[in-house]
């Protein structure tokens, strides 16, 4: 592909009005800083291309969306090609890279005969289009959407495969070739492929009223969207599993003038760019949120993943009322806003009776006088079927938000439940954390109160599997988090080798070293917060508590120092005038410089929670040491196999 050249600031538009009565009239546009280029062409179907500094990297990409009987984008007839561009500034009411994010882009705006248009843009850090439709009827079937992702080449893919659209989301992002994906091979997203070095990232946004993006492989060097069908029939299992038992034949029924979610490809030159991209951000649809001072982020001391596990206390530890005290005191002690009473609390399908020995209640007021907020985790099919009284009942007692669980779907139907929990929530000053999905992860621009979200493969397999490894580890900064926060869960304090590793269920242990698992509260971005482990484990490690107790959770600024994504992985990230480091390694021993440039002038005092000598052979080994640095200074990490890092740096 040989892209034209730059003849406007923002958006050329080639011979617009002379090529209007031609077959296939060529438009282009362009980052605001030139680096990426896409030409869109008109002629049986709307293809498009896309460069990177003038390297094609996606060519012949097509699109089309089938509307009751008719095809839109099918030998497309132009109106009008209406260029803009864009250049802001974002204050997200919650800051999971930034305190400022820029939103500058450069748009085409194709409108067409039939009542449709379809929209381009342009970032620096990536590419986005969507539909826009302003048909006669009130009301419309979508059959399906076309998205056809063409690549350059036999490109390798981090590819989140999936069995079905029943699914947590909880995928191992592992490397593919393009050419060995098949119809067969259904993936959630984001698929991240790697361009002969160019990162690209595919995902989507502003996703309402409308299922979720899903992707198949073609056999050749393209991926395909593809979408779970409108459910016409569900099936309940126990009291979470609910399954579609018949789909319809069409993904969508909704409005006929509308605009459709984004599909985006999000470009990275260098693997780190994939850490501090907001293209998902930037194009979720704002807030209508006036009032939103009461969401807080924070730290969570949480109970099911060390399954109650407490010793040297005068009570039988389990799910009552006074292991939540607990738990309480614990938090209150040591600077975390929240705890989560998890599955147990209430009986399992009624959420308006409690479980034995829990007096919800009273472990809520008791927060209050610590104040230390309660989060209540909920199957989302019990919800639903008692929303308002469920909801009403968390208003009175005074919780501070709620976890909502089990929805495996993101089908038209499923997407409106979470934006209908997110509203009342909103509504009762409730934050929400969705488990049991990732397409939440996408939402919280438009629902701050959407703390934080899960689908990801993260602490809590190392329960029952051993796939919590130090590669998939530093694979998901770049692939999971790039959809936006993730509740992995952090905070192990039994730590294993390679070979040392067992699953356990009640008393887990995590991969790789101490250090690892204190570098994932700057590396991870969940302005939720967990930490997973017992207080009796924590109490006994004061100086890992101490680094937990001071982190942040929100951040004004994100630098990446250095990372190749799957192997390793530096961050730092500040709040106020305090940064706070993160760096991780797969099961490979790694030396790291670290350039500590991003400081302002003067001395800082820098503490740092370093691999031990003997990490390799007791995963827990650490050094805790103290000492002055300045932006000159330049930082050598050794990194034990599956080893990690972390450091809080202040001025002095």
């Amino acid at each position: 592909m040989k892209l034209r050249p730059v003849l406007a600031p923002f958006v050329v538009i080639i011979g617009l009005l002379a090529s209007r009565l031609k077959a296939d009239p060529a438009l282009s546009l362009h980052s605001p800083n030139g680096a990426i280029a896409v030409e869109v062409r008109l002629g049986d179907r709307i293809r498009y291309d896309v460069a990177v500094n003038e390297t094609p990297v996606m060519e012949d990409a097509t699109l089309s969306l089938q509307i009751d009987g008719a095809t839109l984008g099918l030998a497309p007839k132009l109106k009008a090609a209406v260029p803009g561009s864009h250049d802001g500034v974002l204050h997200p009411v919650v800051r999971q890279k930034a305190a400022e994010l820029r939103d500058h882009y450069n748009e085409l705006r194709l409108e067409m005969d039939g009542g449709y248009a379809v929209v381009f843009r342009a970032y620096d850090e990536g590419v986005a289009y969507r539909w826009e439709t302003a048909l006669s009827a009130v009301e419309v079937k979508v059959i399906g959407e076309e998205v056809a992702l063409n690549f350059a080449g036999n490109y390798f893919v981090w590819y989140p495969e999936e069995e079905s659209f029943f699914s947590h989301q909880e995928r191992l992002f592992l490397p593919r070739a393009l050419g060995d994906l098949a119809p067969k091979n259904l993936a959630s997203i984001p698929a991240v492929v790697d361009a002969n070095g160019i990162k690209l990232a595919i995902a989507e946004s502003d996703v309402v009223d409308y299922p979720g993006l899903w992707l198949r492989g073609t056999g050749g060097n393209g991926l395909a969207g593809t979408f779970p069908p409108y459910p016409l029939e569900e099936k309940l299992s126990g009291d979470r599993d609910f399954r579609v038992a018949k789909g319809a034949g069409y993904i969508a029924v909704t409005s006929g003038t509308r605009t459709y979610p984004w599909r985006l490809i999000g470009v990275a030159q260098k693997d780190g760019d994939l850490i501090t991209n907001p293209l998902v951000y930037l194009l979720a649809r704002p807030t209508t949120l006036t009032d939103t001072a009461w969401i807080k982020p924070g730290k969570v001391a949480w109970d099911w993943w060390n399954a109650n596990n407490l010793a040297g206390v005068d009570f039988g530890a389990g799910v009552n009322t006074a292991t939540y005290k607990y738990y309480i005191d614990f938090a209150a002690a040591h600077g975390l806003q929240y705890i989560v009473l998890d599955e147990g609390w209430y009986v399992l399908g009624n959420l308006l009776q409690n479980a034995p020995d829990m007096d919800v209640e009273a472990i809520i007021n008791y927060g209050k006088q610590k104040h230390v907020g309660v989060i209540l985790w909920v199957v989302a099919k019990t919800l639903d079927d008692q929303f308002l009284p469920a909801f009403d009942r968390f208003t009175r007692w005074g919780a501070q938000g709620i976890k909502v669980d089990f929805m495996q779907r993101d089908d038209q139907v499923m997407m409106a439940f979470y934006h209908r929990v997110c509203a009342e929530a909103a509504k009762r000053h409730l934050l929400v954390d969705f488990h049991g999905s990732l397409r939440p992860a996408l939402l919280t621009r438009t629902w701050p109160n959407l703390i934080s979200t899960e689908g990801v493969r993260g602490n809590e397999w190392n329960k029952w599997s051993a796939h919590i490894t130090p590669g998939h580890t530093v694979t998901l900064p770049f692939t999971r988090m790039f959809l936006g926060p993730m509740d992995f869960t952090p905070g192990a304090m039994r730590n294993a080798t390679r070979t040392g590793f067992a699953k356990n269920f009640d008393l887990p242990e995590s991969q790789g070293t101490r250090c690892r698992q204190l570098a994932m509260y700057a590396i991870y971005e969940s302005p939720l917060q967990m930490l997973c482990d017992s207080p009796t484990n924590y109490l006994r490690e004061p100086g890992c508590l101490e680094f937990l107790s001071a982190v942040p959770t929100v951040w004004d600024e994100t630098r990446v120092l250095d990372a190749r994504i799957g192997e390793y992985v530096a961050v730092a990230r500040r709040s106020g005038e305090e940064w706070y480091c993160g760096a991780m390694t797969d099961w490979n021993r790694r030396e790291l410089t670290v350039d500590l440039s991003f400081l302002p002038g003067g001395n800082f005092k820098i503490e740092e929670w370093s691999d031990g000598v003997n990490a390799d052979r007791r995963a827990d080994d650490y050094k805790q040491t103290v000492r002055t640095v300045t932006n000159a200074t330049k930082l050598t990490l050794k990194l034990a196999e599956g080893g990690g890092w972390a450091a809080r740096i202040r001025p002095e």
